[in-house]
């Protein structure tokens, strides 16, 4: 089970902004979508964690370290602040547990018997393709 990490309101910005796309008569006068952004560095999250979050190849992490995320999906203010925490906290919650460490395990006798058989079969094959002799 992983660690369920809560983020604090008072460490994430959220910005409304006007959604693109579609909207009819009011899309120019609503500022329906959000732009979130919580800075990595400043948070009150565990260091490992930070650390996994920064290394994580997300395009919605920028180079200073800033998760940005923009949630248009919803036609309200409020859906769409509550979807972009929902977000913020899968990505977190996906850097959460630490990676489990690979543990080398060794190929069973009869895959290597497998293996070699059709080795020597493919060889066979390969040889009887050869000129032929005098």
């Amino acid at each position: 089970m992983r660690p369920h990490l809560r983020v604090s309101p008072d460490e994430v910005e959220i910005t409304a902004i006007r959604a693109q796309g579609a909207g009819g008569q009011n899309v120019n006068k609503v500022s329906n979508a959000v732009h979130l952004r919580f800075d990595i560095a400043a948070s009150s999250l565990p260091e490992e964690v930070r650390t996994r979050l920064m290394q994580l190849g997300d395009q919605r992490i920028s180079k200073d370290g800033v998760v940005i995320i923009k949630a248009q999906k919803f036609r309200s203010l409020e859906k769409n602040r509550a979807e972009a925490l929902r977000r913020l906290e899968e990505l977190i919650d996906r850097v959460a547990a630490p990676p489990r460490t690979r543990r080398a395990t060794r190929p069973t006798r009869a895959s290597v018997t497998r293996r070699l058989e059709g080795k020597a079969r493919r060889a066979s094959v390969k040889a009887g393709r050869g000129k032929v002799g005098e």
